[in-house]
C-alpha cells in the first residue's frame, strides 16, 4: 500500500485529551463521552505519558469493582501501562506496523525529553489511506472473512464473552445470515453502570436508560446481565458495504459515521467484516 506522504506529523493529534492517574473512573468515562473520543493518555506530574485508557478498559473494569464505589476508583488502577511509542521522525508505515503487531488502536508520539508530542490512531491512518492511497482495492481483498456473530435473542453475557475471548471490538448480530445489528464495547459502557447513572448522568442520557428499562444494578453484576439480550443494546440497521465495493468507500463510511467496522455483504448476506484494523494491516504490508 503506497502512501504519498508517510510523515506522521500530517496526521498526529497534537492536542490530545489527557488525564492524571488520580482521575476517577467516573470522570474518565464522562470525558470520553463529552469529547466523543475512545482513549485518554495518562500523564504524570512531569507531563510524561505513563498510561493510556480506552473505553474497552473502562468496560472491562466494571466487573472488578465489586462493592467499591465507582467514585473511589482511579485511572491509575486500571490504565494500560505497557505503552507503545514512536518519535516525530517515525513514518505512517512505522505506526501501522506497531498497531498491527501489538493489536492496538493508537501509538503515542513523544518528544526527545519523553514528554507527550501527540497521538496517532487507526482513524488517522484510515484518513490517510482515503486521501493518499493511489492503488484501488476491493473490500473483499482486505476484509476479515471469519465474522464473530450472535443472534438478537442471545444474552449479553454471551456477547461479552465473545468480545473478550476473541479479543475483538464488535460482534455482528445477524438473523438468517443478514446483519441486523452490531454491539461494541461502547454499547456495554452505559449498559453496565446504571447503578450510578441516575445520580450522575444528564437528563438526556438518563432518559435513554429509562427508554431501555434498565433496572438498578445489584451487587452481582453477572446476575444483572442475565435477563438482557443483544437486541436490548445493539445498534440496529448497521451500515454495510458490498464485498465488491472499493475500500475507499468503507473508509469514508467509517470516518463519516465515527465507527470502526462495517459488516460486508454479498446479495444482502453477511460474508465478512471490514475494520480500521484491516485497512491498517494493508498499509503495514506495503
Amino acid at each position: 500500500m503506497i502512501i504519498k506522504k508517510p510523515d506522521i506529523n500530517q496526521v498526529m493529534i497534537k492536542r490530545s485529551v489527557t488525564v492524571k492517574p488520580s482521575t476517577t473512573l467516573l470522570e474518565a468515562r464522562d470525558i470520553l463521552f463529552r469529547h466523543k473520543i475512545r482513549r485518554l493518555v495518562v500523564l504524570n506530574e512531569k507531563e510524561k505519558p505513563v498510561g493510556i485508557i480506552t473505553e474497552k478498559d473502562i468496560a472491562r473494569s466494571i466487573y472488578n469493582l465489586g462493592t467499591r464505589s465507582i467514585k473511589s476508583v482511579k485511572v491509575g488502577d486500571f490504565m494500560s501501562k505497557n505503552l507503545i511509542t514512536v518519535t516525530k521522525d517515525s513514518t505512517i508505515y512505522d505506526c501501522a506496523k506497531l498497531m498491527r503487531r501489538h493489536r492496538i488502536s493508537s501509538v503515542i508520539v513523544i518528544n526527545k525529553d519523553g514528554t507527550l508530542a501527540g497521538l496517532v490512531t487507526k482513524t488517522d491512518l484510515v484518513s490517510v489511506f482515503l486521501t493518499q492511497s493511489s492503488v484501488p482495492l476491493k473490500v473483499s481483498s482486505v476484509m476479515t472473512k471469519n465474522v464473530i456473530t450472535a443472534a438478537p435473542g442471545d444474552s449479553l453475557l454471551l456477547i461479552e464473552s465473545l468480545l473478550i475471548n476473541h479479543r475483538i471490538s464488535r460482534v455482528v448480530i445477524q438473523r438468517n445470515r443478514r446483519p441486523v445489528g452490531v454491539i461494541t464495547y461502547r454499547d456495554f459502557m452505559p449498559a453496565k453502570i446504571p447503578h450510578w447513572i441516575a445520580e450522575f448522568a444528564d437528563k438526556k442520557e438518563l432518559e435513554e436508560y429509562r427508554r431501555r428499562s434498565v433496572p438498578e444494578i445489584t451487587a452481582n453484576q453477572l446476575n444483572y446481565l442475565l435477563p438482557f439480550k443483544a437486541v436490548d443494546i445493539m445498534a440496529s440497521n448497521p451500515i454495510t458495504v458490498d464485498a465488491e465495493d472499493d475500500v475507499g468507500l468503507a473508509a469514508m463510511l467509517m470516518i463519516r459515521n465515527n465507527i470502526s467496522g462495517l459488516p460486508v455483504v454479498r446479495k444482502g448476506l453477511l460474508v465478512g467484516i471490514i475494520t480500521k484494523s484491516d485497512i491498517v494491516k494493508a498499509i503495514a504490508e506495503k
